[in-house]
């Protein structure tokens, strides 16, 4: 027998069309393109902020900072276009000069290659003092890999040829039969960390998620053309004022139950908001702490279950000006030091030198075990790795651990154990009744991007109006 959720909505709480669950950037497009509709929407957001991962703070200093997402990708019309309409202004990421590959405890100093495809990582191999059988196994390597993704269907990862094996093989062992070397190798291990993938190691995901994330997200469109003046958090900002009169804070939901009238939502312990449907906006293990009735299909559950969240942590250097450029670097570092292994310069026209980075998968793991005094220590030290000596005293060293995050769960985007996709795969969209899902995990072009959660948060907002049948249904 199910337990259904009782009556005992606030007086303020009446029936609305569309529950929208989650404020992050998803969330809150699809709530606004439903107003924009005409429909009355409840927007329920856990937290006691709205934005999600898409979230800034001051420094010390009183400069704005990006914590989550901060670029803006150069094929990333949607996002762009809101910027535009926000009124909110971008500038090129600095990529003018040479970057730093750091292998094995050597910094390889090269420009960068604008065709991704030919580089290794961004950068131009043949200005890497590396082996060069090794630099030529690589390179075959990564065009053997891209071979494999142009077969991968965006919308269905599941009818890629031969997807069943590349499914059930990890990519350590995809890697492995390749006879891949340890250079070889890398380029897939920081992929799988780094490169808009979701902060896992090569042996917690199938060679076709893989493959899959680099058709949908692909780096040689630079998914990190531009930062935004005052940070893209402003954005979540915008958004949330237009929606004050629906959106409310410290609410996690708790069950959502459905039937042929409408839907019923339970939040904040014993508040309940009824609508003809929901939207749900947050990343996907956290669906599992929601009760549904009528209950998730298995399909749905195995896979939710298979859907972890990386791990990451961003780490933010403030110098008074970005030294490195003087040196004529241009501050992206890839390579594997202990801890960072991506560094790239975010510093704003007019203000501080700013070197973003990032500490992933397993990194992260070992990391968050130090004390505040060797934490800070093993991020200095891999700095002065990248940028010399004055990279040692950042007048200011933010660090945000996003799997502390208990409304997140960790990295920007969660990746699928090794056969989700053709075993549970052909679910992933589909709406649950009068369920719809958004959030950028709910994407098939840029998922773990703003971008990715534009284009969930819009196609959320049409599946509810054909589900409506184009009208308001109270």
């Amino acid at each position: 027998m199910t337990e259904s959720i009782p009556d005992v909505a606030r007086p303020d709480e009446g029936p609305v069309d569309v529950v929208v669950v989650g404020a992050g950037l998803s969330g809150l497009i699809c709530a606004r393109e439903l107003r924009r509709q005409g429909l009355a929407v409840q927007l329920l957001e856990a937290r006691e902020r709205w934005g999600g991962r898409m979230h800034g703070q001051n420094t010390t200093s009183g400069w704005r900072v990006d914590l989550g997402g901060q670029w803006v990708g150069a094929s990333h019309h949607r996002l762009i276009a809101l910027l535009e309409e926000l009124g909110l202004h971008r500038y090129p990421t600095h990529y003018d000069g040479d970057g730093v590959f750091h292998w094995n405890g050597t910094a390889h100093r090269a420009g960068l290659e604008h065709d991704f495809g030919a580089g290794l990582l961004f950068f131009r191999p043949q200005e890497l003092a590396l082996p060069a059988a090794e630099l030529e196994q690589a390179l075959a390597l990564q065009r053997r890999f891209r071979e494999l993704v142009e077969q991968v269907p965006p919308s269905s990862p599941w009818n890629t040829p031969g997807a069943q094996e590349l499914d059930r093989l990890s990519i350590a062992d995809w890697l492995q039969r390749q006879g891949a070397g340890e250079l070889a190798r890398y380029p897939f291990a920081w992929l799988s960390r780094m490169g808009g993938s979701g902060g896992f190691e090569p042996h917690e995901s199938s060679i076709l998620h893989l493959a899959w994330t680099q058709a949908v997200a692909p780096q040689h469109e630079t998914p990190e053309a531009w930062l935004v003046e005052g940070g893209t958090a402003q954005v979540a900002g915008r958004l949330a004022e237009e929606l004050t009169d629906a959106l409310r804070l410290n609410a996690p939901v708790e069950a959502i139950e459905q039937n042929d009238g409408g839907v019923r939502i339970r939040h904040s312990g014993s508040e309940v908001v009824t609508a003809a449907a929901t939207v749900v906006a947050i990343p996907p293990p956290l669906r599992l702490g929601i009760r549904f009735s009528p209950a998730l299909p298995p399909q749905w559950t195995g896979l939710l279950q298979r859907s972890p969240m990386g791990s990451m942590i961003k780490v933010l250097a403030l110098y008074p000006r970005p030294f490195w450029r003087q040196n004529g670097l241009n501050g992206l570092g890839i390579g594997n030091l202990p801890t960072l292994e991506l560094t790239v310069d975010s510093s704003a026209p007019g203000g501080p030198g700013i070197l973003a980075g990032f500490i992933a998968g397993e990194r992260a793991v070992r990391w968050q075990r130090l004390s505040p005094a060797e934490q800070r220590q093993t991020l200095l030290q891999d700095l002065i790795s990248w940028w010399g000596p004055q990279a040692a005293e950042p007048t200011e060293l933010v660090m945000h651990n996003w799997n502390e995050e208990s409304w997140s769960g960790g990295a920007f985007t969660s990746y699928l154990a090794p056969g989700a996709w053709t075993t549970y795969g052909p679910i992933w969209q589909q709406p649950h009744g009068r369920v719809v899902w958004a959030g950028t995990e709910a994407s098939s072009r840029w998922p773990g991007y703003f971008e990715g959660a534009i284009e969930a948060g819009l196609t959320a907002a049409t599946q509810v109006r054909q589900l409506l049948g184009g009208g308001a249904a109270r």
